[in-house]
């Protein structure tokens, strides 16, 4: 887990929610802007390069967070030691809402993209939901996109043969731009349930066939077309 000197070393400063560019997509966009100033609404934003892990499955904890650029996946491993990946993070998502039950996380979250991202203590959250019903309100839509999500996850991405899982989850990566950046196999046999091997084997023939052109370091442009073919069947 990041500890409190890390997040100190990793601190980028005091969100000002208020005048957040992205407000609208975060779970504040229908708190009153006075209720949001930073006297009031402490939050602060943090970079952490990738491979950090921020908390891990079973540790206590009393703050969620909200990603605002990279990506994160959250994990479990099972009693034989595998792990799995139940659920990738994307900019504008909130993960640790578990503590707003219960202060314990459920899934170790770990940076898989160098990211920014936003701690935000679970009592400012319950205040603020108490003095505004919509904010509770939106708190349950969050919690129902991430279960569907999961419902996603095991319906679309452990289904099918493995070509069929890495094209769907290439599509899923895509950015509005048709673009991406590939997790590693390892990441990528932890998602999908296929093995390491066959992972590199999906990714290579999708290179090969001009399904995927590279742009960049670890940038590719995809042919969403052609993908969403093979990931029909």
């Amino acid at each position: 887990m990041v500890t409190d000197t890390q997040f100190r070393e990793a601190w980028a400063g005091t969100a000002d929610c208020a005048h957040c560019p992205t407000r609208d997509l975060s779970l504040f966009a229908h708190v009153r802007s006075e209720d949001l100033l930073p006297q009031s609404c402490s939050v602060n934003h943090y970079k952490l390069d990738r491979g950090i892990t921020v908390y891990r499955s079973g540790e206590r904890g009393h703050d969620l967070f909200c990603l605002r650029a990279g990506m994160l996946k959250l994990e479990r491993f099972l009693p034989d030691g595998s792990r799995r990946i139940v659920r990738l993070v994307k900019p504008n998502d909130i993960f640790g809402l578990e503590v707003l039950l219960k202060p314990e996380y459920r899934h170790d979250a770990v940076v898989l993209q160098d990211a920014m991202l936003c701690r935000i203590s679970a009592e400012l959250v319950h205040d603020l939901a108490e003095r505004n019903p919509v904010l509770h309100r939106d708190i349950m839509d969050r919690w129902q996109a991430a279960l569907n999500e999961a419902d996603d996850w095991l319906t679309e991405l452990v289904s099918g043969h493995a070509r069929q899982r890495v094209a769907r989850l290439l599509v899923r990566l895509c950015d509005h731009n048709k673009h991406c950046s590939l997790l590693s196999r390892e990441d990528m046999g932890a998602l999908l349930s296929v093995t390491t091997e066959t992972a590199s084997r999906a990714v290579a023939e999708f290179k090969r066939a001009g399904l995927l052109e590279e742009i960049g370091q670890n940038r590719y442009r995809c042919d969403t077309q052609g993908l969403e073919a093979i990931s029909a069947g």
